[in-house]
């Protein structure tokens, strides 16, 4: 029996929600199907170690947040929201979830996931917000940071091609990459 391929790090999936894949949401991802379709990929090499993370409004919007929730208000909703929850293809493998009522979801608790390796592999929605607010919090930490391109969309093309380009600025800390290299990486 051939070993199976394992990839090094923490997978942290971003925001896989309804409110992202909707297509009649103000906040749809226009790619979300091909990020789910990456991410999908990508779940069988890091076995448990994946965690999928959610955004949630917070209860009461405090500073700049109440702008914010001015200009969304249909999103100041409680966190077991339908437009809160997992898309359907990932809910029922989500067995570490870790919500955020910020952009970045690099918090203490998925911090905590990291291994001793320090690499966060991270895919999702969207590439210029959640993603990019989590691989620069997290480089800054110390944490090798693997953005996968083709598991991750953005508010629209030109916004995700601009947000690797930004982040792969960040070389080494933070490195901009595809499914098969990763894939590639766990055959290795």
């Amino acid at each position: 029996m051939t070993p199976r391929a394992t990839a090094p790090g923490l997978l942290a999936v971003i925001d896989m929600q309804r409110v992202f894949a909707d297509p009649g949401s103000p906040w749809a991802t226009p790619r979300y199907a091909d990020a789910a379709a990456g991410v999908r990929r990508l779940l069988p090499p890091f076995g448990e170690r994946v965690v999928f993370t959610r955004f949630l409004a917070p209860g009461k919007p405090t500073g700049a947040w109440r702008a914010y929730y001015a200009q969304w208000p249909f999103a100041l909703q409680p966190p077991d929201a339908e437009l809160w929850k997992l898309t359907d293809d990932f809910a029922d493998r989500a067995t570490h979830v870790v919500n955020a009522t910020t952009f970045g979801k690099w918090t203490p608790e998925l911090e905590g996931h990291v291994g001793p390796d320090r690499r966060l592999v991270l895919a999702g929605v969207s590439t210029d917000c959640c993603v990019l607010s989590t691989a620069l919090a997290a480089a800054d930490a110390g944490t090798e940071v693997l953005v996968v391109a083709d598991a991750c969309a953005g508010v629209n093309d030109d916004s995700h091609l601009r947000a690797l380009r930004t982040l792969d600025l960040y070389r080494p800390l933070i490195r901009v990459t595809t499914i098969d290299d990763v894939l590639a990486q766990a055959r290795r």
